[in-house]
């Protein structure tokens, strides 16, 4: 019954660190992505927030180290290497660590995310340039033609755009205006819009046909669900964590004597 407990352990850590490695693939992917995403809010977020660019480079790191143990573990695991299973498990008990106090930096650190974010946004368009091409231009209309918002508090921040508002002709954010999805496709989404066929004098902002709503409101929502799944996806590697460390552990002690022969040799 031993052996077969011990058999049933060995291959069950096999699979665990399995699964593990490819957790670890998504992670490092994870972090890529927030690199190398220049078309969405995340690209603002690296700007308003410096220490999601250094999380970025956290999760590749986290997330090889994470496939190295994988692969460590699944050789420990069918191998019984005993050497092995201790450093697997050293490095498991190292990244647990390391996520619960990363998770807890953020954690206490929402309130200036969101503080410095507003910040940046509105300096973003204040110094709006429809000239100019410019990635986190281009990230804030995309934000405002996909969340179908104007603005961070309000359309009126625009207001504070001195080459938008010197305009003499009625003239507003191509990405703010207000239409259906068939027309969002077609129309242009970056730089400044007129609209056709008006013969008013003054560009008065009451007259743009704009979203009303600012998107600091939809931004945070944005933010809480995509929050919520990656601490979800946090708290699910660090349950499996714990039982890749308990395995290890289980494991480990029923392993008599080390035999350093049963090591793959490259």
């Amino acid at each position: 019954m031993g052996e077969a407990c011990i058999k049933v352990t060995k291959y069950f850590l096999f699979l665990f660190n399995l699964l593990f490695f490819v957790l670890g693939a998504v992670i490092l992917g994870f972090g890529v992505w927030i690199l190398a995403d220049g078309s969405s809010f995340i690209n603002v977020l690296q700007t308003s927030y410096s220490s999601l660019q250094v999380g970025a480079y956290v999760f590749i790191g986290v997330g090889a180290v994470t496939m190295v143990m994988g692969f460590l573990g699944c050789i420990g695991a069918i191998n019984e290497v005993r050497c092995l299973l201790g450093l697997y498990f050293a490095f498991l008990l190292l990244i647990l660590i390391a996520q619960v106090v990363a998770g807890t930096l953020f954690y206490f650190n929402v309130g200036k995310l969101k503080e410095e974010m507003g910040t940046v946004v509105l300096d973003i368009i204040r110094n709006y340039n429809a000239s100019s091409q410019d990635s986190l231009q281009e990230a804030w209309d995309y934000v405002q033609a996909q969340v179908r918002c104007c603005g961070w508090v309000s359309f009126y921040n625009w207001t504070d755009n001195a080459a938008l508002m010197n305009r003499s002709e009625p003239t507003y954010p191509c990405s703010c205006e207000d239409q259906s999805d068939e027309e969002a496709s077609l129309s242009a989404t970056t730089g400044f819009c007129s609209p056709q066929n008006v013969t008013q004098d003054g560009n008065h902002p009451e007259r743009w046909p704009v979203y009303r709503e600012g998107c600091r409101e939809k931004v945070q929502a944005w933010l809480q669900e995509n929050l919520g799944i990656i601490l979800g996806v946090c708290v699910g590697v660090a349950a499996l964590e714990l039982l890749g460390m308990l395995l290890s552990l289980c494991l480990c002690r029923h392993i008599r004597s080390e035999d350093y022969s049963k090591v793959p040799k490259y």
